[in-house]
């Protein structure tokens, strides 16, 4: 790896641009705050079902009973509050619940390439803001689909996942006009860590609204603040700093200096070019390998809690939420760690993003199958399933934003491309997992884990021999810089 990342080092000191600017009240670090509230309710959005689907279903038919519950006992606390009773119970059994959960991917994989091919040629703003706009309102519809019928659910969590396709692209679009080369890492894990809050927020107080409350109102609360959102985005918020009615000259002078020679002024899509390039499916196989994790965890971690770890439904949203507080605390800090050891220590792009990586896949791997090992001592299975999914957000720093590494310029259409492939662990993992746990069994759990951790190894060790941090030649047109 030496020669690849001494080769790597020097265009990145070509890359900074002669002074910086002030984060405080910036253009770009404003855009970054309003894509954290954005992707902290669209993933709020999307995980709402799990802890409310807990709820949706009559006990009889939701999963088999836990087989262990003879060696592991109850650990619950007494709850003195009563829970309120008159949500609508519907009679759907496992693979019934797997095919709602999965559904969602279902639509959210068809939006992702076009999504990207859309923001590089009408720019990012609309995109992502529809594309939240109509996850809230078809997650407001969500309580009537259910009383129509499965299919209407099925179709409806479809449709959310229509709209929330396009918002990544679309903001790593956005972000190859915004984002200094050297403030990647920061900026982008500022917007994306919102995903991991979202979670934080959704699964405990998914939670306490089914159990104080009724279950429809988690899909309209969400939806409702989904929808205001969308009013502060529109107002706020330009498709490049040129366009930008607040930025001040200084700052846009800052941010166009620092990437006009990262981008293309080509018309056309190098599409060819573009599928044929090792770094991109490098990062196609990373983030399929963690999103297979992470897809499991997230829409199966309410039932493991209730059906392995046995808490109640209010304890289970908590409980739920932790790694996933975890994972943001790390999310923010990494940003911050990988962009210092770029500037200041003089490491290379292509030796952070690989590094990085190789945390945020091989820690989650070791800990996720530990946890499956921790017997009855459910305090060490939380702190083992907590570690594996904070120690994930490394991977944002790593190969999460490789895109802008090696394609600034098509960047959105990038992310379209392994997004794609990073959905079909959403949408076949929960359908496995949930055929694997039929019995509900440690040793199934342990099973599911098993998959997943041998995933993550895989797919770290393919981006580790594969993956790039340079500009590659066929993102620039009249391409003169970064040649090695």
């Amino acid at each position: 790896m030496e020669p690849e990342e001494g080769a790597d080092r020097t265009p990145l000191l070509k890359e900074s641009p002669p002074g910086t600017m002030p984060a405080c009240c910036s253009a770009r670090y404003n855009l970054a705050l309003l894509a954290f509230f954005g992707f902290f309710l669209l993933y709020a959005l999307r995980v709402n079902l799990s802890v409310a689907l807990v709820d949706m279903v009559e006990p009889n038919t939701s999963l088999a009973k836990n087989t262990t519950s003879n060696v592991c006992p109850e650990h619950s606390s007494t709850i003195n509050v009563p829970r309120n009773t008159s949500g609508k119970k519907y009679s759907w059994d496992a693979d019934t619940q797997g095919w709602i959960l999965g559904s969602f991917f279902y639509g959210y994989i068809i939006t992702q390439i076009p999504g990207g091919y859309l923001a590089s040629k009408i720019g990012g703003k609309l995109l992502l803001g529809f594309g939240i706009f109509g996850t809230s309102v078809f997650t407001l519809l969500t309580p009537l689909a259910a009383n129509l019928g499965v299919g209407y659910l099925i179709a409806v969590r479809a449709l959310e996942g229509l709209g929330e396709g396009v918002t990544f692209p679309a903001m790593h679009s956005m972000w190859s006009s915004w984002a200094p080369p050297l403030e990647r890492s920061k900026l982008l894990s500022i917007s994306y860590a919102g995903a991991q809050l979202g979670t934080v927020v959704s699964l405990p107080l998914s939670g306490l609204i089914c159990y104080y409350m009724n279950w429809i109102y988690v899909f309209y609360i969400f939806g409702a603040l989904g929808v205001l959102w969308f009013f502060f985005w529109m107002w706020f918020v330009s498709d490049t700093p040129e366009t930008h009615w607040s930025i001040s000259h200084a700052e846009k002078e800052y941010i166009l200096s620092s990437v006009k020679d990262q981008l293309s002024t080509q018309k056309s899509v190098p599409w060819r070019r573009i599928l044929g390039s090792l770094p991109l499916w490098a990062i196609v196989v990373a983030q399929f390998s963690y999103n297979w994790t992470f897809y499991t965890l997230l829409t199966l971690l309410p039932t493991y809690m209730k059906e392995i770890l046995r808490f109640d439904a209010q304890e289970n949203g908590f409980l739920s939420a932790l790694p996933y507080f975890g994972c943001w605390l790390c999310i923010i800090l990494s940003g911050q760690i990988a962009d210092h050891l770029r500037e200041k220590q003089n490491l290379s792009t292509v030796c952070v993003r690989k590094s990085f990586t190789l945390i945020g896949m091989i820690g989650p791997a070791v800990f996720l199958v530990a946890a499956g090992f921790t017997g009855c001592n459910y305090e060490l299975a939380v702190a083992f399933v907590t570690i594996s999914t904070t120690l994930g957000g490394f991977c944002t720093s790593g190969y999460s934003i490789n895109h802008l590494d090696i394609a600034p310029s098509y960047a959105g259409i990038l992310l379209g491309i392994t997004n794609s492939f990073g959905t079909i662990p959403g949408m076949v993992g929960p359908v496995i997992a949930k055929n694997l746990t039929h019995n509900n069994t440690v040793g199934e759990w342990q099973t599911v884990f098993y998959i997943a951790a041998s995933i993550n190894l895989f797919g770290a060790i393919f981006f580790a021999l594969f993956g790039s941090g340079e500009v590659q030649d066929w993102a620039v047109s009249g391409y003169h810089l970064h040649r090695n």
